[in-house]
Order: C-alpha cells, then structure tokens, then sequence
C-alpha cells in the first residue's frame, strides 16, 4: 500500500545499503523541525502478492508495501508472463519500514507465520513457481535472520521447510491494478482470500502449533 503522504529521498549511498530517509511533506520550517525517519526495505515472497500486501499494512512500523514480481530473469516482466510463462519470477511484495519501530527480523517472524512454509509447490490454492515462497535478502544480518525464523518455524511444526532465502534481486512492480487491490477491489479479495482456503489453512497450521497440539 502507497503512503503518498509521504516522501522519499534517496541517495547513492543509501541505496546501496538499503535504507533511506522519508520526511514529512509541507512547509520548509516544519521540515526543519521534524527529523527524517530512516527507512528500510525488505522483500518477501508468498504466494498471492494480494494478501502478503494486505497483512503487511497492518504491521505498525511499516510504511509502504508495493506488490512486484522478482527473482527472474526477464526485464520489465508482465502479470501474464510471470504467471503462465516461464520466467523465473516470484510474486513477492517490497516492503518499506521504519526500523525503529520494527525489526527485520520481526518483520521475517510476521511473514512466516503468515505462509504455509512447508509447501514447496507454492501457497494455499495457487501452485506454480511464481507462487512459491522465499524472502529475498540483502547482507549477512537479514540472512541471518530470515534463516532463523525458518528455522524455528521448522522447530515449531516438526516439518521440512521449503521457503527459501534467496539473495535480492531486482524488483520489478507489478501493473497498477495489482496495487492496494485489497481496498479497491474489497469484495473480489475477500472472496478469492475466502476461497483460496489461506486463512483456514493458516488457523489448521499455525493455530494447533501455538496450542502445543
């Protein structure tokens, strides 16, 4: 989801480590008077980029979810390639947040709680490649990281885990009318959310492991 309220300035050094400052829009003074909020990006893969986007907005801390495509090999990948072609790509969400209010690592525990890390053929009722689940990854920390939260998840369901950690690769968003599509397109999301069993199949997966069953 954009928060166009707010503004992103970037720089090259910045860019390079993944993080960057975002400040309020508005008159110069106030600008002066309200301190950047460093920022930071993650990228995760699982399954329908709808919903990942929709349960991402809900994290305090987060600021910005766009829904793309990544992991392939062809530029400027369409909806259409990704899914019925052969490009290599993941529907993955990128998610822009306030690191003082979120961790990374927390960020990793929220989205393996929130997929069925155990299916390797992709997520709920969509099976195929770009629907296969991973966290993309930039550096030792965020690898660090996401591995351990597989890992645990791993401990905590006695399964093989099949959600990779893949290095980050380039991100490509995917067409406008893919973009908040939970709020624009409210009843169509809910019912193909309902329908795709992912909330069901969470409460079986992750409910019984939370009551120790």
């Amino acid at each position: 989801m954009q928060r166009p309220a707010l503004v992103i300035a970037l720089t090259a050094g910045l860019m390079s480590t993944g993080l960057a400052f975002f400040s309020s829009a508005g008159a110069e003074d106030r600008r002066l008077k309200d301190p950047p909020v460093r920022v930071a990006t993650a990228v995760f893969a699982g399954g329908c980029f709808w919903c990942v986007e929709a349960d991402f907005d809900k994290v305090d801390g987060v600021l910005e979810t766009i829904s793309g495509y990544t992991g392939g090999a062809v530029e400027k990948p369409t909806y259409k390639q990704v899914t019925y072609g052969d490009t290599g790509h993941y529907e993955a969400v990128k998610v822009t947040y306030d690191p003082a209010k979120v961790s990374y690592g927390e960020l990793a525990d929220y989205f393996v709680r929130r997929i069925d890390p155990t299916d390797a053929k992709g997520q709920f009722c969509d099976k195929g490649d770009s629907y296969r689940s991973a966290i993309f990854v930039s550096g030792e920390g965020e690898r660090t990281a996401a591995e351990g939260a597989l890992t645990e998840a791993g401990e905590v369901l006695g399964d093989t885990i099949a959600t990779k950690v893949l290095p980050a690769a380039t991100f490509w968003p995917a067409e406008d009318y893919h973009q908040d599509y939970y709020i624009r397109s409210a009843v169509k999301y809910g019912y193909y959310r309902k329908a795709c069993g992912r909330d069901a199949r969470l409460e079986q997966l992750w409910g019984k492991a939370e009551k120790g069953a």
